[in-house]
């Protein structure tokens, strides 16, 4: 019997700009019903995730902060990965960079540059929730970061191509997320996706082990280039992200987990109750 792995992205796509995943719910109960692991893969942070896990009944893998870590709970699956360490309930496996050494990049990729890049460590709940429209309980957790530093240029205007030429100089990784650029260490979320893929076909036959992955943003396309069959859903004005081009690239009909759902049931061949 052929798996089936489901890696997706939370904001813009799973989740809604409200923060809610009920447009996705139908795919969520029959993913669950038909046993199918669904990995979320954000860049928030740990304990973000894990209060969306509580509130979906979660219990698969999770990936934190753009690819900075792989979390599986302890007992999931059974073959346990080699390479991991043991924290807080899960299986651990680090990518990314300590956050104080992100921090301190962040600092001298501003002054090598003139400008001011102003991280969510250098800014109040107040201020991180006036920007990203989370509560301000969500954002107190936003900014428990471990590896990956969310950010903007202030009073100034710099392209991708700038920041990650001063990133890659400094031996880091820059990105860009729906509301904000991100600086994390050499790592992303497709090379967390892949090491999970891995490890499941070294239990089954390569070909037995089949991949979805769905998001809505650049720095989902690592993680999309991992899978089988890459979905990228609308985003709230009903375009699609243009750097995001693939062989096998699918675009779902519908903003956010609306275009979400229809995709998943239509690809898994899934009946909603």
């Amino acid at each position: 019997m052929s798996a089936v792995l489901v890696f997706t992205d939370l904001d813009g796509t799973l989740l809604d700009g409200a923060y809610s995943y009920a447009p996705a719910v139908p795919a969520l109960r029959a993913l669950e019903r038909s046993g199918i692991p669904l990995v979320l893969v954000s860049s928030k942070t740990k304990t973000e995730i894990e209060r969306l896990r509580v509130r979906m009944n979660h219990d698969g893998p999770f990936v934190v902060e753009n690819g900075s870590a792989l979390l599986i709970p302890r007992g999931w699956p059974d073959r346990r990965m080699g390479d991991t360490t043991s924290r807080s309930g899960y299986q651990v496996t680090v990518f990314g960079t300590p956050y104080p050494a992100i921090r301190a990049a962040l600092k001298d990729m501003s002054e090598a540059l003139g400008v001011t890049l102003k991280g969510f460590g250098d800014m109040t709940v107040e201020e991180i929730v006036r920007l990203s429209d989370l509560s301000p309980d969500e954002a107190s957790l936003a900014r428990a970061r471990e590896y990956d530093e969310p950010f903007y240029v202030a009073n100034a205007r710099l392209t991708l191509t700038a920041l990650q030429k001063e990133a890659e100089a400094r031996g880091l990784k820059c990105t860009k997320g729906g509301a904000f650029y991100h600086l994390l260490g050499p790592t992303d979320k497709g090379k967390a996706c892949r090491h999970l893929i891995e490890h499941y076909r070294r239990h089954a036959q390569p070909e037995a082990v089949k991949t979805i992955g769905l998001g809505d943003s650049l720095n989902d396309l690592p993680m999309l280039a991992e899978v089988d069959l890459p979905v990228l859903v609308q985003r709230p004005d009903g375009s699609y992200a243009p750097e995001i081009c693939l062989p096998a690239l699918r675009r779902a009909g519908g903003i956010g987990p609306v275009g979400w759902n229809a995709a998943v049931l239509e690809l898994l061949d899934l009946r909603p109750l």
